[in-house]
């Protein structure tokens, strides 16, 4: 594979049944080439977001604190072009200190349920390591499904 005979844009005209009858070592230039343009859009992206960052950020933010906001959405203008800016408020919760504080809620008499959301689960890890008694009393509670499969493209000298 010194040349590339199937690129990006060949790829988006084929169908699913098309992709499917290439050769194996046509599959495996796909997947090559596939993983090199997601990685250099993902660059490119990056970069350009940046530029636009440096170029808009500040009076984005000014157009916010002008409406009294820190957070949301502004619209600025530069010449024709319209610019959406859109900052997001992003919350993380102190773990530990939630766990106190819903321990306080349940002493006093309260439902927890009416102040913390309140979401339970077992690591797979611990529960395939626990005995069978113990794994029958949460099987029912249990769900498992598949998870999106992927593959690996290599060729019988890479996996020597």
């Amino acid at each position: 594979m010194t040349s590339i005979t199937i690129f990006p844009a060949d790829i988006a005209e084929m169908s699913v049944s098309q992709l499917a009858k290439l050769t194996p070592v046509q599959k495996l230039e796909v997947d090559a080439n596939l993983d090199k343009a997601i990685a250099w859009l993902k660059q490119a992206r990056t970069k350009f977001d940046a530029a636009l960052k440096q170029c808009y950020e500040e009076q984005a933010k000014a157009a916010l604190l002008e409406s009294g906001r820190d957070f949301g959405t502004a619209h600025i203008s530069d010449g024709p072009l319209q610019i959406k800016f859109e900052l997001p408020k992003k919350v993380t919760w102190d773990q530990k200190l939630l766990s106190e504080i819903a321990e306080r809620v349940v002493a006093s008499g309260e439902q927890v349920k009416s102040y913390i959301d309140v979401k339970l689960a077992v690591s797979e890890s611990r529960y395939t390591n626990w005995p069978p008694a113990l794994q029958q009393q949460f099987a029912g509670a249990r769900t498992v499904e598949a998870g999106k499969p992927t593959f690996t493209l290599t060729t019988d000298a890479e996996v020597a």
